[in-house]
């Protein structure tokens, strides 16, 4: 099973938004409220203590229609059943996409390449459960004796981010455990920590597919040599566990076999959080809170499935950001969380989207001549109302944005929730509705201010509006709802993949800079020597 071959710019359904755009685009979105008294109900979908509200967005009734016709058309459901059943959708790496396998409860099979991989997964998980427990439960002791309480995750991309965003958005969830994340090759970084890490009482996750990323590699080893020089050579076996498929080179690192965890070649490094790469998020919050995620997530994927479209939280989202993106002009999409849990969703998302989806050439290897992925960026809330909101409201880009929110608060601190919940909606609201001229001068009129001051004022502190967001709002922070949030955003992804006609799962443009910096190396080692101003000023 492979993807539909379909150029969207030769679809009907993409003539008829085009047609539609100049239709509707001197229409606000304040214009659509007042003729419309359902419209909240009608741009609105729940699911489960999920509430996605998208009536503030530049579209109507018509607009929904051809956003299915294009679905249709495109052979999107065609497409999610490829995903699902395992087809290599990644043509060109020859994989299947299957990060929903991994977190599939069901008892059915799924066969991909002969084998039940379900089967598979499952003494996996439990590995993972029965390994994480000995760890929390003090059973698993160091080569000293001593219990073990430092994880290091040493990983980069979809192996750091998405464990530690998960990890940071389940801090309530946390037990004992210290949690620590190296990725980055930088060498001030790992020395920093490495002063205040205890040997005798640290575990160090390496997760590498290839085992062979030059920057989880060249951490593990500095560590391993740090690691060994405090303790000795034997020691790192207990020390040490290895994510990979490559047993070789775990097993030639020092560690061993039973401390090896596999990460198959159809599930995606920036999609592996579910898989044996969670391990440090298992870890982190236990075996029952790491199931309620997977659980969330698979609540997502059978109602990617089977809901109709006007009721299906990814494909709606996918459709509003192409059209904002291939008919509005915008370059870029805002995360705005109003959780400080969530921190670190926007850089996660900066990474899952623009991986997959920063593509230039087709599904049949021809050059594109339209827009895809948009540029993934924000900030939590409160936080973003005083760095870049300024600009979202008044300056000259279209930014839509996603509002996260969450109802209640886990330590019941209402004054706190009611406060930063009503920031939430004002944005939300301001963005829609502006202030207008004569707005602004009553405004300023009954703060007694003087005529040519009002004059001066006036043009300041107009707002346009018209500035679309959804907001998405859950109950509370729970690790079901963030398995649900990841998994609808990971389905976005997927169609707006298809719907593009591109390959959302491989990443090619990654790999050219590390290339050169492998030739840039290999010179110098010849040299025994590393010039900066010969390579900047050459």
């Amino acid at each position: 099973m492979t993807l539909p071959k379909i150029n969207p710019i030769k679809t009907k359904g993409w003539r008829d938004l085009k047609n539609h755009f100049n239709e509707i685009k001197s229409h606000t979105i304040s214009h659509f409220f007042a003729n419309d008294s359902n419209r909240f109900k009608k741009f609105s979908i729940k699911f489960g203590d999920l509430l996605l509200d998208y009536s503030k967005n530049r579209i109507n009734d018509k607009t929904l229609e051809i956003f299915e016709k294009l679905a249709e058309e495109i052979k999107l459901d065609d497409a999610i059943e490829s995903y699902f059943k395992g087809g290599k959708i990644n043509e060109t790496e020859r994989r299947a996409v299957l990060h929903t396998a991994v977190r599939n409860q069901s008892n059915d099979k799924l066969i991909h390449d002969g084998i039940d991989i379900i089967e598979k997964i499952k003494t996996e998980r439990e590995r993972i459960f029965k390994f994480s427990n000995e760890i929390i439960t003090g059973n698993y002791l160091g080569f000293s004796g001593k219990k073990i309480s430092t994880i290091v995750n040493i990983g980069i991309g979809g192996s750091d981010l998405g464990p530690k965003m998960v990890t940071e958005a389940l801090e309530f969830y946390r037990n004992h455990l210290n949690i620590k994340f190296i990725s980055n090759i930088d060498g001030d970084h790992i020395h920093s920590l490495l002063q205040v890490l205890d040997p005798e009482t640290t575990l160090f996750i390496i997760v590498s597919k290839s085992f062979k990323t030059q920057e989880t590699l060249t951490n593990g080893e500095t560590i391993k040599k740090w690691f060994i020089e405090k303790t000795n050579k034997d020691a790192v076996s207990k020390h040490f566990v290895a994510v990979s498929n490559n047993l070789d080179k775990t097993k030639d690192f020092g560690i061993s076999s039973d401390k090896i965890f596999p990460m198959n070649d159809w599930v995606g490094g920036r999609f592996s959080l579910w898989s044996s790469a969670g391990i440090t998020i298992a870890l982190a919050i236990g075996q029952d809170n790491f199931q309620e995620l997977l659980n969330g997530a698979q609540e997502v994927d059978f109602h990617f499935k089977t809901a109709k479209f006007n009721d299906n939280i990814p494909k709606i989202l996918a459709m509003i950001g192409i059209w904002y993106t291939n008919f509005w002009n915008a370059e870029t999409e805002a995360i705005v969380p109003y959780t400080e849990y969530l921190r670190s969703l926007p850089s996660y998302l900066q990474q899952s989207v623009m991986e997959s989806n920063g593509k230039n050439v087709n599904r049949e290897g021809e050059k594109i001549n339209y827009q895809t992925s948009p540029i993934i960026w924000g900030a939590s809330g409160t936080n973003s109302q005083h760095a870049f909101f300024q600009h979202i409201h008044q300056g000259t880009k279209l930014i839509p944005i996603d509002f996260i929110g969450f109802k209640n608060s886990l330590f019941k601190n209402d004054e706190h929730q009611k406060k930063l919940l009503a920031n939430l909606i004002g944005q939300v609201d301001a963005l829609m509705k502006g202030k207008n001229e004569g707005e602004v001068e009553k405004e300023l009129v009954s703060k007694k201010i003087n005529e040519d001051e009002i004059k001066f004022l006036t043009p300041y502190k107009v707002f346009d509006g018209n500035k679309p967001s959804n907001t998405i709002i859950f109950d509370k922070v729970t690790p079901e709802n963030i398995g649900r949030l990841i998994a609808i955003y990971e389905h976005k992804i997927f169609v707006q993949g298809i719907v593009w006609n591109i390959f959302s799962y491989d990443q090619w443009g990654v790999e050219l800079g590390k290339e050169l910096a492998d030739e840039i190396l290999k010179k110098d080692n010849q040299n025994s020597s590393f010039s900066l101003e010969n390579y900047l000023f050459s």
